[in-house]
């Protein structure tokens, strides 16, 4: 059978057969989806509630035309734990409305002006120190988390030599369902890690289950209103750039497996503006921020699901999860050990990310201007620079986001450098032209 037939199929489906696919794009989706929240203290459960209302409204603004769900942004972490710990979690909710809403102008950019602009902006020699230093900067919480402390390292959690093999256990596990495991299968590291880990856990005596005996199966989330406080949103405001360029290229990737050009229709300012404000509504109910997930893109690739009313299934089975009590304190009880070990992988996994786009674009680190750029934003990020007093400071990702950006804008190009660009504009074009036919 063809794959314009298998397409044509995949439109005509039952709806118990839609709803029975949408379930296993969550069960894809679940492991990431709820390690964010777990990680920087966020409810579980409001983080399943949101990624479902989010999916509903990106495909209500792409008028269900783009297969994709919607879930907890990993890139968030690091600039999400910093902002609970200085200005507690209301007012981080309040700096990612506002962050949502950057998509938002970022959107209507593109609608007036065309994708260009943001390539010239955030070039790969910009995108890829940055994305670097969001997985790199993360790498010391995964490793104290691994050997059983706080993400911070300020405390012990459980005993070092247990902790390394709960740990260890469920990071092989990652490695070796990513690396061997065959079909839908592949899809699904994270969560068969946080399985075996959680068995290993169980087994070492870190896990208590009280909690999941006393509470009620029907609860509403812990739903948290957001506050506005300008130095969180200051802080937060640069975060939203990466993830916006990374948006592009998830849309790319979709196109390419459903064979369509998302970025004419519905249009890319329509998908980052489903995204962004997903982000936004996410916020005002505590939730963290949505983005596009490609572990779903790869289920869609593999079981050739191109309808996207199955994203919306998947979107309310996440919602109906969110409010059974027990299912959400029960997540609660993976113990740091075995999210430390699911996370060596994850935040590598992203800083190799930033360096592919790095030699994917050929970016030539012999040039100085190039070298400049890269080399001051990654030290910037890693090293922990901060500009500021007590009252607002920049540091990390928002620091050398902003570095990033000014040093390219700033920094005189050459010849062979305004060549590049319009090379790799084309190159892009290109792609998108391809994936059109």
């Amino acid at each position: 059978m063809s794959d314009s037939s298998n397409t044509q199929n995949s439109f005509n489906q039952p709806t118990w057969r839609n709803a029975l696919a949408g379930l296993q794009m969550l069960f894809v989706a679940f492991g990431a989806l709820v390690l964010m929240p777990l990680i920087t203290g966020l409810d579980p459960s409001v983080a399943l509630f949101t990624a479902g209302i989010g999916t509903i409204l990106f495909q209500f603004i792409t008028k269900q035309q783009v297969p994709i769900f919607l879930a907890s942004s990993f890139v968030f972490i690091a600039p999400i734990a910093y902002s609970v710990q200085t200005w507690g979690v209301a007012a981080a909710m309040g700096s990612l409305f506002v962050t949502g809403l950057v998509y938002v102008v970022i959107a209507t950019l593109v609608a007036v002006r065309g994708a260009g602009f943001l390539h010239r902006l955030m070039p790969p020699v910009v995108t890829g120190p940055i994305i670097m230093v969001i997985g790199l900067g993360l790498a010391p919480i995964a490793v104290n988390m691994a050997m059983g402390k706080t993400g911070d390292g300020a405390a012990e959690l459980f005993p070092y030599a247990d902790s390394l093999i709960v740990s260890m256990s469920a990071l092989f596990t990652t490695l070796l369902v990513a690396t061997l495991g065959k079909g839908i299968f592949r899809l699904l590291p994270i969560m068969a890690g946080v399985v075996v880990g959680y068995i290993m856990a169980s087994i070492m005596g870190m896990v208590t289950t009280e909690a999941v005996s006393d509470s009620a199966w029907f609860a509403v989330p812990n739903f948290i209103t957001p506050e506005f406080q300008l130095a969180a949103i200051l802080f937060m405001l640069p975060v939203a750039i990466a993830p916006a360029i990374e948006h592009v290229g998830d849309i790319l990737a979709i196109g390419s497996v459903t064979g369509k050009d998302y970025t004419k229709k519905p249009g890319l300012h329509r998908t980052l503006l489903g995204d962004g404000l997903a982000t936004s509504l996410a916020s005002l109910f505590g939730g963290p921020p949505n983005t596009t997930y490609s572990e779903v893109t790869g289920a869609v690739m593999l079981t050739k699901m191109f309808n996207p009313r199955i994203m919306i299934w998947a979107a309310c089975f996440a919602i109906c999860l969110a409010f059974i009590g027990k299912f959400g304190v029960a997540l609660q009880t993976i113990p740091a050990p075995v999210m430390g070990g699911i996370l060596i992988l994850l935040f590598g996994s992203i800083a190799t990310v930033g360096l592919n786009i790095l030699v994917k674009a050929q970016v030539d680190l012999a040039d100085q201007r190039n070298l400049v750029i890269v080399s001051t934003t990654l030290v910037f990020g890693i090293g922990g620079m901060a500009i500021g007093n007590a009252d607002f400071s920049l540091t990390g990702i928002s620091l050398c986001g902003l570095v990033a950006i000014l040093m390219n804008l700033i920094l005189p190009k050459t010849k062979v450098d305004e060549d590049n660009l319009d090379q790799e504009a084309a190159i892009a074009k290109d792609l998108i032209d391809h994936n059109r036919s």
